[in-house]
């Protein structure tokens, strides 16, 4: 009686390691496939790590701090929202290993980064992926947070952030919307006051859809001096939730409960979502003017007439160096980035900050500039 107990006992066991083998096996398998290196996942990492830059980033990167210290808890990471312009400055002064930013390297930022990096240039890939919402406070009209939308297309949004259109009944908005009951109510625009990559890809599209209507050049700081201006993704949408009549552009998640419009993409009007906006970003080439070692760049197609696709978007990218001084920075950056980009990443910013996942061709291209961080 008691041999058959110890038989089948061995027999249990040797079943559970075979079954925990298995799953191991499962494992490798799938850091594999996201292109996670099997070196720099096998290091334990401790100490702490700092980042600054997009505040457009910062409900995501406190989902990705935290699903990153679960992995590592010996590893402290600190973000400081302070807006692209300052987070990149940051970066350039060996501050912090990586930036986050709304807007691509400009030429003389890679130039600037050899002093930064041991050897080489900085590098920036996408990590998040979110519409730009253009957003609105008219409660007393019923539109706040409401399943309508007003429709823009892009020449009005040019008109209204440039003052030339300073009413909400105006003709030009009311042929766009002959359903909704707009109020004769006066406009305020607001806009960052910091230096924000957020301005500089709304602005994009707004320079790509309206033409002559926009005069300015396309730059991270607001270029007239129309309505209000507001610090930080969170001013922006403080401050349009604080009065009527205010319209202003944030990162959709933080929208909350304010309204939105719906762009004008071919004869239709499309609100944001997050498959709205990866639509765009899938549909639209690299910038082949990024032709520095490991940059990924997109040039996002604002003019696309692509059904379902909202093309006011963010596309927010991880700066950092193919080599750092310190390779404990190194190991940090390359498993931290890898992290954030990897399924599992992408579907914490998802369900945290309402960001469209980065899709597997993408991923792959991305993890061959972070599988290029030398951690020697």
């Amino acid at each position: 009686m008691r041999k058959n107990v110890l038989i089948r006992s061995v027999a249990a066991i040797s079943g559970l390691v075979m079954m925990a083998s298995l799953a191991a096996c499962g494992d490798n398998t799938s850091s594999t496939a996201e292109g996670t290196s099997s070196s720099s996942a096998a290091v334990q990492i401790s100490g702490e790590f700092a980042g600054a830059g997009a505040s457009s980033q910062q409900s995501a990167v406190e989902a990705w701090q935290a699903g990153f210290e679960a992995k590592q808890p010996d590893a402290k990471i600190s973000y400081d929202p302070s807006g692209s312009g300052a987070g990149v400055t940051t970066f350039l002064t060996g501050s912090t290993v990586w930036a986050g930013s709304d807007a691509a390297l400009t030429s003389d930022q890679v130039t600037q980064s050899k002093s930064v990096c041991a050897s080489g240039t900085a590098f920036d890939v996408p990590v998040y992926i979110s519409p730009i919402a253009i957003v609105y406070n008219l409660k007393s009209a019923g539109l706040n947070g409401s399943s309508k939308h007003v429709n823009l297309d892009g020449e009005t949004i040019a008109k209204i952030f440039d003052g030339k259109i300073t009413k909400w009944n105006d003709d030009a908005i009311k042929t766009q919307n002959p359903d909704i009951d707009l109020p004769d109510l006066a406009i305020t625009v607001v806009h960052r006051s910091d230096k924000s990559g957020t301005t500089k890809n709304f602005l994009s599209y707004v320079k790509d859809t309206a033409g002559s209507a926009w005069p300015y050049d396309v730059e991270e700081t607001w270029p007239n001096q129309v309505g209000q201006g507001a610090k930080g993704t969170s001013g922006v949408i403080s401050t349009v939730t604080q009065a009527e009549g205010t319209i202003g552009y944030a990162d959709a998640s933080q929208v909350g409960t304010l309204g939105s419009a719906a762009v004008k993409v071919g004869t239709k009007y499309v609100a944001y979502s997050a498959d709205a906006a990866a639509k765009v970003v899938d549909a639209s080439p690299k910038d082949d003017t990024a032709t520095q070692a490991n940059r990924v760049v997109i040039k996002l197609d604002h003019n696309t007439t692509e059904d379902g696709a909202y093309p006011v978007v963010l596309v927010s990218y991880d700066i950092a160096c193919p080599a750092y001084k310190d390779t404990k920075n190194a190991e940090f950056a390359k498993q931290w980035l890898t992290y954030v980009v990897s399924e599992e990443g992408q579907k914490t910013a998802a369900e945290t900050a309402g960001s469209a996942p980065m899709s597997a061709s993408l991923r792959t291209e991305v993890m061959k500039s972070i599988n290029a961080i030398s951690t020697k």
